[in-house]
């Protein structure tokens, strides 16, 4: 359980570091826009918004990668907090942008949360 629960928590590290991309340097592109479903209009107007949501993804994501990379008595409160956070993130997106972000954000994090909590 141990492999599965660092697995599941780089997964979500992974997911972070894509949504980073698409919401900083593909937001404008077709493919930022069909993932957002965004109007031209409405991407270039919110792009600036779009970068800052965007880092604070990449913030998740390098506080999974410590989690990762950092020592063993360490790994698990840091997971867990950085899992935390992300399921937060998608629970107040998910009330507050688009419901879709409660199945794409916070249940996987959510699920690599359970799994940190049983086997690390």
């Amino acid at each position: 359980m141990h492999t599965v629960a660092l697995v599941l928590a780089g997964l979500v590290g992974l997911l972070h570091v894509y949504i980073l991309v698409l919401e900083m340097f593909l937001w404008t592109t077709p493919r930022g826009r069909a993932a957002f479903g965004l109007t031209p209009e409405f991407a270039q107007e919110t792009k600036a918004l779009a970068g800052n949501q965007g880092l604070y993804n990449g913030f998740l994501a390098a506080g999974l990668v410590w989690g990762l990379v950092a020592p063993t008595h360490l790994q698990k409160p840091v997971l867990i907090f950085f899992l935390a956070c992300v399921v937060v993130a998608g629970v107040y997106g998910a009330a507050t942008a688009n419901g879709r972000i409660l199945l794409v954000q916070a249940l996987p994090g959510a699920i690599a949360l359970v799994a940190v909590l049983i086997g690390l």
